[in-house]
């Protein structure tokens, strides 16, 4: 059996941090007085910031097929939201199906996911460019 390398083990660790984040904001952060765009489109960035993460763990050394996953997760995620069956919506209204599959369908929501992809991948890139360094 292949190990797992450490820094698929780190990106596991930091898309975890991230879930943890994402749903601290999205539970508490109008409780604390967070602005609405703030807690809604920050846990959207961060949603998307995760995708890419567990993309990257399972993906790794591919750069741009990681960027291509992700976005096409991002956008196929969000699209589903025009989907409705009794099933799926009595889903949706539970924290689950929220957090897993949100409610509502909204270009804003893959503007923050792109968003997070891009953030991600920017911050992976220079990471990755600085480790590679003499």
């Amino acid at each position: 059996m292949k190990a797992i390398s450490p820094d698929r083990l780190k990106r596991f660790a930091a898309a975890i941090a991230v879930i943890v984040i994402g749903v601290t904001l999205r539970l508490t952060g109008y409780e604390v007085g967070l602005p609405y765009g703030f807690v809604k489109y920050g846990g959207s960035l961060l949603w998307g910031v995760m995708v890419y993460l567990l993309v990257t763990v399972i993906l790794p050394d591919r750069p741009r097929l990681q960027l291509f996953i992700s976005v096409m997760i991002a956008v196929a995620a969000e699209l589903l939201r025009l989907y409705h069956t009794p099933w799926l919506d009595e889903f949706r209204l539970t924290l689950a199906g929220a957090l897993l599959l949100g409610r509502i369908f909204s270009v804003w929501n893959i503007v923050a996911y792109l968003s997070g992809i891009a953030a991600a991948a920017t911050v992976d890139h220079v990471l990755t460019t600085r480790q590679q360094r003499p």
